[in-house]
């Protein structure tokens, strides 16, 4: 099937975005977890603003990538397929279907991760630690769904073109 062209534009801006939030995240990890994220690290936030912001920026920029992704770039794609996108957890089964990501049951729970991340002051440091731990280890699959699946749709129907050609 033959995306319209503004559906097209869509995903290749779309596409543009999720490169982007990729890089930036991608080496935000890099600087943040050169060492374990370990309960006493996040003892130095108070004392060592560098770090915190790091943090601060690490969480944003995950969970940027993740709403790009599948708030975004998913139903986009639906619609691109001809499909009416649904409730996120809809199109997260279907994405799933599809060979998109692996498991919709993993995104959840991962999304569940960053809202903790986000939106709660999370005291305990061992439980922050564990939590930006859990995203760095799922960082890799973020980005498999952005490369691997997602881009190779799009390049596969000739709705863009591949930044690697």
């Amino acid at each position: 099937m033959a995306a319209p062209p503004a559906e097209r534009a869509r995903l290749q801006r779309l596409l543009r975005i999720a490169e982007r939030e990729q890089r930036h995240v991608r080496g935000t990890a890099e600087r943040l977890f050169a060492v374990p994220f370990t309960a006493e690290r996040v003892g130095l936030l108070d004392s060592d603003p560098a770090l915190a912001e790091r943090v601060d920026a690490f969480v944003a920029r995950f969970a940027r990538l993740q709403d790009t992704l599948g708030d975004k770039l998913l139903p986009a794609l639906l619609v691109a397929l001809g499909e009416t996108p649904g409730a996120a957890l809809d199109n997260l089964d279907r994405a799933e279907r599809l060979g998109w990501i692996a498991s919709s049951d993993v995104w959840m729970a991962v999304r569940r991760l960053r809202n903790q991340m986000i939106h709660e002051y999370v005291e305990d440091p061992a439980v922050l630690a564990n939590a930006l731990q859990q995203a760095n280890e799922f960082l890799p699959t973020l980005m498999a769904v952005a490369d691997e699946c997602m881009r190779h749709e799009v390049y596969a129907r000739g709705w863009a073109a591949s930044s690697n050609a």
